[in-house]
């Protein structure tokens, strides 16, 4: 798994590539939003269109992403689940919990409100 970071105003995109499983993706995933939110990024765009897979482990790393960000009084939105992943999103019911867009601008934008 691979991630690249842009900044766009006072939101940062994380654009994630590869796949999120357990032991190497959802480490690469946890340790670079801690050090996001460590750096004072708190409102945090997780562009998943270029995420062709993701186990348990990233479902899991997700949601403690989602947490950490909310104990620091920041947000996180998710950005074009390819269609494996956003399935797996439904049937957990994590696209209840998660704002999800497909649309970037409107996902910045979103940010503003």
């Amino acid at each position: 798994m691979k991630t690249a970071v842009r900044q766009i105003g006072h939101v940062t995109v994380m654009d994630v590539s590869g796949k999120i499983t357990i032991g190497e993706g959802d480490v690469v995933l946890r340790n670079k939003f801690i050090e996001l939110l460590e750096t004072g990024n708190k409102h945090v765009l997780l562009n998943l269109e270029k995420v062709s897979y993701m186990d348990s482990a990233g479902i899991g790393e997700l949601v403690a992403c989602y947490k950490r960000a909310k104990d620091k009084d920041g947000t996180v939105k998710l950005l074009n689940p390819s269609g494996k992943v956003y399935d797996l999103l439904q049937l957990t019911k994590l696209e209840d919990v998660f704002e999800t867009y497909e649309d970037e601008k409107e996902a910045l934008v979103s940010f503003d409100k």
